[in-house]
């Protein structure tokens, strides 16, 4: 079973078996952003939390991505750089941005789990 939890910003961030969290943005802020025709990611390395970390652009608008949660960035999804719209395809599995290893695991606890969300995009409509 997986982890499953949400930013405020309408990230989601899975925890593998590995003990690193993948991330990406929910289908509400994909379907929000629209065809997405370009996504700059970030470079591997240390990064705190908040800090601006990848840029996705669309037919509407440009949006970034902040680390969600303190650590360091090991890998990108380099598939999104030749097909960006893998974002809107499959927000949830394909169209994950970047995995981090966190810092202290238990930030994790400090997000939305699926209910949590839930309410709050029900709480923000």
């Amino acid at each position: 079973m997986s982890i499953l939890r949400f930013t405020p910003e309408h990230e989601w961030l899975r925890l593998e078996e590995s003990g690193e969290l993948t991330v990406g943005i929910t289908s509400f802020a994909q379907e929000a952003l629209g065809d997405v025709v370009f996504v700059q990611l970030p470079e591997l390395g240390q990064y705190g939390e908040g800090h601006e970390v990848a840029v996705l652009e669309s037919v509407k608008a440009a949006s970034n991505i902040s680390m969600p949660l303190a650590g360091e960035v090991v890998a990108v999804n380099q598939a999104l750089a030749d097909d960006p719209e893998l974002v809107n395809a499959s927000p949830m599995q394909d169209g994950w941005f970047f995995r981090i290893q966190v810092a202290n695991p238990g930030d994790l606890d400090t997000l939305m789990d699926q209910d949590g969300y839930d309410r709050f995009l029900a709480d923000n409509a």
